[in-house]
């Protein structure tokens, strides 16, 4: 006798979201499409501007670096930035999991008789929330690391902005990158200023938020005392969500700039270390993605339940 499971396929699920979504999507892509269009003909329009054109003369999108900033990319900052997208990436989809608040596969509950040991009894998490718990702490910890070595090596000087000048500059690189004409900076000396604007506010703005609301959302907060009435629940949720969002915009269009704008010598800097136009730098980073739809396609509930179940019990 064949026995048949209820459950519909990945597929079936799939098909059916589709199906209730497709008008959706369908919309926002023309939505998006027409809005790019309007965006580059305003900024052509403007670029054709006397006075706009002298803005970009006067402000060509870059601010010369202080005096010390460190040429070039170090190998080191290849790996974090790799470690970095790996764990976001992860985080996205078990944030996707809670957020979507279906029935986790199964619960884990933390054994209390081993370090570290609490007054008060575990709480059950679903296996999703545990796995996004995990993740968190190793992004943080990357993040640690990398903020450590990013001011014992100076490379801090490469995306705190220091001077005022950075503002105008940052609009002229918009603007030329609205117009399709991509400003000329070399990133392997300095970054444009809508670039080190953007990468400060990553770091030391969007993630320092992104830790504070996702600690405010998990077990490790407590359930009463001033802590709680300083920082409500439904503020965290209110936040924590937006900067992820944040996060997703800001990578895809890093990923397109990078695409579009000397591929090969971006994939270099990025993850070669090597200021050159040559394949490396792109075998590297081709492994690096083997490595993350890897992680993607293991992180699935039979091997999740088997890790947490060496630190806790697992029902379900």
């Amino acid at each position: 006798m064949t026995v048949t499971s209820s459950k519909p396929s990945r597929t079936a699920r799939a098909r059916d979201w589709w199906k209730a979504q497709r008008k959706r999507v369908l919309w926002w892509t023309v939505i998006s499409l027409v809005a790019f269009v309007v965006m580059v003909l305003v900024a052509r329009w403007l670029r054709g501007l006397p006075a706009v054109e002298q803005f970009i003369e006067s402000y060509p999108g870059i601010v010369p670096p202080p005096e010390g900033t460190p040429v070039g990319i170090p190998a080191w900052l290849g790996w974090q930035h790799f470690l970095n997208s790996f764990f976001l990436l992860l985080l996205v989809r078990t944030g996707y999991q809670l957020r979507s608040k279906q029935r986790p596969p199964g619960f884990w509950t933390r054994d209390n008789t081993r370090w570290p040991r609490t007054k008060r009894n575990p709480r059950r998490m679903g296996i999703h929330l545990w796995f996004h718990l995990w993740l968190d702490a190793f992004w943080v910890l990357n993040g640690i690391v990398y903020v450590v070595l990013l001011f014992a090596t100076g490379q801090w000087l490469r995306i705190v902005p220091t001077d005022w000048a950075v503002v105008p500059n940052a609009v002229s690189a918009a603007l030329q990158y609205a117009s399709l004409e991509w400003p000329t900076e070399n990133s392997w000396v300095v970054y444009n200023s809508l670039q080190q604007l953007a990468y400060f506010t990553i770091v030391f703005i969007a993630s320092p938020i992104a830790i504070l609301t996702g600690l405010r959302l998990s077990s490790v907060w407590p359930l009463d005392g001033p802590l709680v009435r300083a920082f409500p629940e439904k503020l965290g949720k209110s936040l924590h969500y937006p900067v992820m969002l944040f996060f997703l915009a800001f990578t895809f269009v890093h990923v397109v700039l990078v695409l579009t704008t000397g591929a090969l010598r971006k994939l270099n800097e990025m993850y070669a270390a090597r200021d050159a136009d040559d394949w490396i730098g792109f075998g590297v980073f081709a492994a690096s993605v083997v490595v993350m739809v890897v992680a993607w396609v293991l992180a699935k509930p039979p091997l999740l339940k088997r890790i947490a179940a060496t630190s806790g019990r697992v029902q379900g």
